[in-house]
């Protein structure tokens, strides 16, 4: 039997795609703006081609309710490929990246 472990989520960064008209940024905005623990957040354009626009979200709050938001950016019309950071606990640990 798995135990579920409540987790403190403050950011997320998310890899999202939307079509090139619809959803508009504002709608994704605010489908994000209206979830449980979303404190403040980014929507950064990082590519687009003919037909989709690919944007990175990095999103911080308190207790970030993380299936709500994918529901919420998804319901907007726009599709979560990947999730590309987490973090979670009392206070944000930023990424160091490895010396090689």
């Amino acid at each position: 039997m798995s135990r579920r472990v409540a987790l403190n989520i403050r950011r997320v960064v998310l890899d999202v795609d939307k079509a090139l008209k619809v959803p508009a940024l504002n709608e994704i905005a605010a489908a994000i703006h209206a979830t449980t623990g979303v404190e403040a957040f980014n929507i950064t354009v990082t590519e687009v081609d003919q037909e989709t626009i690919g944007t990175s979200i990095t999103v911080e709050g308190e207790d970030i309710d993380y299936n709500a938001l994918v529901s919420a950016i998804e319901g907007s019309g726009a599709v979560v490929h990947s999730l590309d950071q987490i973090a979670c606990g009392k206070r944000i640990v930023e990424y160091v990246p490895r010396a090689r």
